[in-house]
């Protein structure tokens, strides 16, 4: 956010009106965060949709709706730090703080020590908020908590809020880099216990992400992209990067001749559409196809091949998303995976995205980390197990099987493809490094993990599996 000039008008952040007397009225920004900050908790709504429509309702652009996004992403993202520094200036537990009231609190918590917003403009314009959304009586406790907040700086707070780290190395990067414990302990045993690599992986998902958009094969070229303003991906040869602005407005994304995807997700895809394969090569699946965007480039590459793709997914509403991003290129089943709609060895390629905690994409979708919890994690390596034994039977003897996951925890990638692999004698794991050229950083293999620190993606993980007769 740009610093504030000198006159009245500069000095209030974007949005914002002169005080008048009545009923308060919120500047419009901070009010689009307060209501983005309210759907996330009561409705668990996704940030990531929900923003964007509140921006179009409240007519907001340019430097009004950059404004809103900041502070409503990087609330979402600081809120583990906020509240280590908010309950040492509450005089109760936050859990006794109303909802409502903790939200805006942390709001200006974020513009006090993470946005250049003078001060005095943070707390007034937050009080002046807490009383249009909570009450008067409420202003006025908002007013002295965050004056106290802005008495120090982030790095003096987090002296006194944070664990030491000689003693306490997770608590103090829990607090530190605004992560739950458990998350940090995740991170750190899938990247062999290394605490200074977890500290960039989780600094990392604090950083917003740009736009990463694909060019679908046979439907729009890179070049185009490029014409438009992005610059080339680092690793996809169909990617393109913009660093702002709104994707919608190029002719290739409103068309559907490119989305957005992000460069990970493209390579997971193009790794299992780039394997070797003896005999037919006629027909690919993708099993569990929602939203679409890896339906929609392998659809793109099988029909280049004379092949075709099937995409199965279990939800309507996400199956006809998958319709809107693959276009003729896929055909879409409503279909839960367990139960599939098709007879075993139908398919020569398989994608198993299969559903996850989504701890790999948390620059995206900050309110992640604090909507999961760990027993999440057995409750879905269960049915990734299970999705897996489907793709394998899926496949005929001979083809192949990429099994993908949004996260790195080591209970969703690797013990996953370890428990099917013990208990299966038809399969053998591929090494899958070398179907990602270029990309530095991949480990021992025979399995990839991507990360946003090493390689600017979404922490995407694969795994290709061969079907032996």
């Amino acid at each position: 956010m740009t610093a504030t000039g000198s006159s009245d008008r500069a000095r209030r952040p974007a949005g914002s009106r002169p005080a008048r007397r009545g009923k308060p009225a919120p500047d419009a920004p901070r009010r689009v965060a307060f209501d983005l900050l309210r759907a996330v908790d009561e409705r668990d709504a996704y940030a990531n949709l929900t923003l964007p429509g509140l921006l179009r309702d409240r007519s907001l652009s340019g430097r009004d709706a950059a404004f809103a996004t900041e502070l409503g992403y990087g609330t979402l993202r600081g809120r583990g730090t906020y509240d280590a520094v908010l309950a040492a200036c509450v005089d109760r537990p936050l859990e006794q703080v109303d909802p409502p009231v903790l939200d805006v609190l942390r709001l200006g918590a974020h513009q006090l020590l993470a946005m250049r917003v003078p001060p005095h403009a943070a707390v007034g314009a937050t009080v002046e908020l807490a009383r249009a959304v909570v009450g008067e009586s409420r202003g006025s406790f908002v007013n002295a908590v965050l004056r106290r907040v802005g008495t120090r700086d982030i790095d003096s707070w987090l002296t006194d809020v944070a664990p030491a780290y000689d003693t306490d190395p997770l608590g103090h990067l829990a607090v530190v880099h605004s992560h739950p414990r458990w998350v940090v302990s995740a991170l750190r045993d899938a990247l062999g216990g290394d605490l200074d690599e977890t500290a960039a992986a989780l600094a990392a998902d604090n950083r917003a992400p740009e736009v990463t958009l694909v060019a679908r094969p046979g439907r729009a070229e890179v070049a185009e992209l490029l014409d438009s303003g992005a610059r080339p991906g680092a690793w996809s040869p169909y990617a393109a990067v913009l660093s702002g602005g709104d994707p919608a407005t190029l002719p290739a994304v409103r068309s559907g001749r490119a989305g957005v995807q992000d460069e990970g997700s493209q390579l997971v895809a193009l790794a299992l559409a780039g394997a070797g394969l003896t005999g037919r090569d006629e027909r690919w699946l993708d099993m569990c196809a929602g939203p679409g965007g890896k339906a929609a480039l392998l659809g793109a590459l099988a029909r280049s091949r004379g092949a075709v793709l099937v995409a199965g997914e279990i939800a309507p509403h996400r199956a006809a998303l998958v319709r809107g991003a693959a276009g003729p290129d896929a055909a879409v089943v409503v279909a839960d995976a367990r139960v599939p709609a098709w007879g075993d060895g139908a398919f020569d390629r398989v994608l198993l995205d299969a559903p996850c905690t989504g701890l790999g994409a948390l620059r995206r979708r900050p309110e992640a980390r604090w909507r999961r919890r760990p027993d999440d994690v057995a409750a879905l390596a269960g049915l990734q197990r299970e999705l897996l034994d489907r793709a394998v039977d899926a496949v005929r003897p001979g083809g192949l099987v990429a099994y993908v996951t949004c996260s790195p925890h080591l209970a969703e990638t690797r013990a996953v493809v370890s428990a099917v692999l013990g208990r299966r004698n038809d399969l053998t794991r591929e090494d899958t490094r070398s179907l990602l050229p270029g990309v530095p950083d991949l480990g021992a293999g025979p399995d990839v993990q991507l990360w946003p620190h090493r390689h600017g993606t979404d922490a995407m993980f694969l795994s290709l599996l061969r079907r032996r007769a």
